[in-house]
């Protein structure tokens, strides 16, 4: 009888035994099931020392706010690689009547002095054939010309050779202002010139022909340098930098306030050119949609790498540039997100996983104590 009584608690306690260890192997399977995403994205980060690539939520990038300027001029360099002292190729055109002044040998120290002067004092210097007197080598008499739509002129030095000197440079082989006539009076945002400093391949300075910088000037006295945003054309492999090396077409750009002494600091603008309607970017024939999800258009530019490529939905998962894979450190809207649904307007430091409804029964249970031991594991929901 002894011997009966410890045999069945053996028996007893090697099934319990059995039992506890395949309810607790059940019970991590589960739990690893449910939180495959999060145990991933954290054993990348414990590994590798890193980020995963795709978080599921991203740390609150701050937005920039950002006014949108137009201008009416566009300025592009034509065929840039063939160009020479003797013949520099451009493509114009213009909403305003304006006054077109080349000028060769600029001093770079005093060409930014010009720039910061006053709207008046600096389209009185330009009409009257002044500006950058005495700082220049050469000049083009200004040429008063009305609107017109893109144009091809052919610029040419009026002496044998320019004297540049040797790399550092003191000097920018060409500078090409675009200035407005109009004398009455301006909102003070509105663009009233547009500076385009272009480089020519030399046998000292033998870097492609370019334009170095494009400054706009407004109404208000405010510099500003442009620099284009990167547009994508309708899908991931398609991808056109447009811009970075021709000058500033009908894109969106982004105008950022140049520093200035003693100035308080200025936000920063979106400029468009001529050839951009009110939401022509993104309705032309289902155009312009986001390179991730390739379903909401895109409506974010990505700073500061000035990507414009994702849509508000994707950009809460995304830490880094999906097309450069910088990190983002900030970012502006170029238009409206009213396409968003109401459960994805939510900020991304807010957006959390879905996850099934709680109720009552088991379900709600297992939920509730999935969740307790998430949080006591230090793992985020």
């Amino acid at each position: 009888m002894t011997a009966m009584l410890v045999f069945v608690a053996e028996l007893s306690y090697n099934i319990f035994s059995v039992l506890a260890v395949f309810i607790c192997f059940c019970g991590v399977f589960l739990f690893i099931m449910r939180n495959m995403m999060v145990l991933r994205v954290h054993g990348d980060d414990l590994m590798f020392g890193g980020t995963g690539g795709v978080l599921t939520h991203s740390p609150r990038i701050p937005q920039m706010k950002m006014m949108k300027v137009h201008i009416p001029f566009t300025f592009k360099l034509h065929e840039s690689f063939k160009s020479t002292y003797a013949e520099v190729e451009c493509e114009v055109s213009s909403q305003v009547e304006y006054s077109l002044q080349a000028i060769w040998g600029v001093s770079i120290r005093e060409l930014h002095l010009a720039l910061w002067k006053p709207w008046s004092a600096l389209r009185d210097a330009s009409l009257n054939g002044s500006l950058l007197q005495g700082h220049a080598q050469y000049f083009t008499p200004p040429q008063a010309r009305q609107p017109h739509g893109e144009e091809t002129l052919s610029l040419s030095l009026p002496a044998p050779e320019l004297e540049l000197g040797t790399p550092p440079r003191l000097c920018y082989p060409l500078v090409i202002f675009l200035t407005r006539r109009d004398t009455r009076e301006l909102h003070p945002d509105e663009t009233v010139a547009l500076v385009n400093v272009v480089h020519i391949k030399d046998s000292v300075c033998t870097l492609p022909t370019s334009i170095l910088a494009q400054y706009l000037k407004q109404a208000n006295g405010q510099l500003s340098c442009l620099k284009q945003l990167y547009l994508a054309t309708g899908n991931s492999t398609n991808y056109d930098e447009m811009g970075v090396s021709s000058g500033l077409g009908p894109a969106l750009a982004l105008a950022e306030p140049c520093p200035n002494n003693g100035a308080g600091s200025r936000d920063a603008l979106v400029a468009s050119g001529p050839g951009d309607t009110e939401g022509s970017l993104w309705n032309s024939a289902g155009e312009q949609l986001c390179v991730v999800c390739q379903y909401f258009p895109l409506s974010r530019a990505l700073l500061p790498c000035r990507h414009t490529c994702i849509c508000a939905s994707c950009f809460g998962k995304l830490d880094r540039c999906p097309m450069c894979r910088s990190p983002i450190k900030s970012y502006f809207c170029i238009r409206g997100e009213e396409y968003m649904p109401p459960e994805k307007e939510l900020s991304p430091c807010k957006q959390r996983s879905p996850r099934p409804q709680q109720g009552n029964g088991p379900s709600h249970w297992l939920h509730d104590w999935n969740d307790r031991l998430t949080d006591f594991l230090g793992f985020a929901r």
